[in-house]
């Protein structure tokens, strides 16, 4: 069992919104895997709220975690694709995923979960973060905690970067993103493998899970590597395509399988992602 916590979002492109967001991307992909996998956040009772549902369940994807705000909209990010199709983000604060909420249901299926895979994004307002925390510790003690580095500014800071790191099995993230993390905590290393075995040294971390675009990937832990140079496509936009490489990753561990093996259908199925348009996308598994 696999969950997914934090933001789901419109991404507004110029053509139009598609549904999306970190945790929601990972579990549309999961269960395409068939991992028996689960979503939770807070939409707005509102006309996008509504969407939202029958768009979850026309996927089959089960809405049974997420919750209703009376208050505050569904969230929504005005997305602009640069020339090689990678999106820029506008992120609109004060947003239904912003106040999640705590409940006996939740620590429920928190204490059954086999991974789970939260991002910094979604713990950028104090109630989400509190309640993604507390849902963290609900776990079991050979869940996996997979962190999803979304370094959107302004939205993280060194101290909530060490704390989440500090809760992290799995790292995913990609190499600009691991620069950044190298500038903020290592600003005396340089090379990718020198921060991300750092990063495991430091904060005990199991797997570094680096994402490198058209250049592929590498999957590094304390004593073993893997490297992949990726699928050459003709690129549409990069959106989801990160989420859904997590979705293999994170399903391969929990086979067991060995690296080599999970790297390339993770960029097998990234790929196809990349070759298509918004975040969810109809793909061969």
């Amino acid at each position: 069992m696999v969950v997914g916590i934090g933001e789901i979002v419109w991404d507004v492109f110029p053509d139009g919104p598609r549904l999306g967001g970190a945790p929601a991307n990972f579990v549309y992909y999961s269960q395409l895997l068939n991992q028996k996998s689960f979503l939770v956040s807070r939409i707005g009772d509102d006309e996008l709220g509504k969407e939202t549902l029958i768009q979850l369940s026309s996927h089959k994807m089960i809405i049974d975690y997420i919750q209703i705000d009376k208050t505050h909209p569904t969230g929504t990010v005005k997305v602009r694709l640069d020339p090689n199709g990678v999106p820029v983000f506008s992120i609109q604060e004060n947003v239904a995923w912003d106040y999640l909420e705590k409940s006996p249901a939740l620590q429920e299926l928190a204490r059954q979960a086999s991974a789970v895979y939260f991002g910094s994004l979604a713990l950028r307002s104090l109630q989400s973060r509190e309640t993604i925390n507390w849902f963290l510790a609900q776990t079991r003690p050979d869940c996996l905690r997979v962190l999803d580095i979304n370094l959107r500014p302004p939205f993280y800071s060194k101290e909530l970067l060490d704390s989440l790191l500090r809760l992290t099995d799995i790292l995913k993230l990609n190499d600009g993103e691991l620069s950044t993390i190298g500038r903020i905590f290592f600003p005396s290393l340089s090379s990718e493998e020198a921060i991300s075995r750092e990063l495991i040294k430091n904060y005990k971390i199991k797997l570094v899970a680096l994402t490198k675009g058209q250049n592929g990937s590498r999957l590094i832990t304390a004593d073993k590597e893997s490297c992949h140079p990726g699928f050459s496509v003709e690129v549409v936009d990069t959106v989801g395509a990160g989420d859904s490489f997590a979705s293999v990753l994170v399903a391969g561990l929990l086979l067991g399988k060995e690296l080599d093996e999970i790297n390339c259908e993770a960029n097998r199925l990234a790929s196809q992602v990349c070759s298509q348009q918004g975040a969810w996308t109809k793909v061969k598994i």
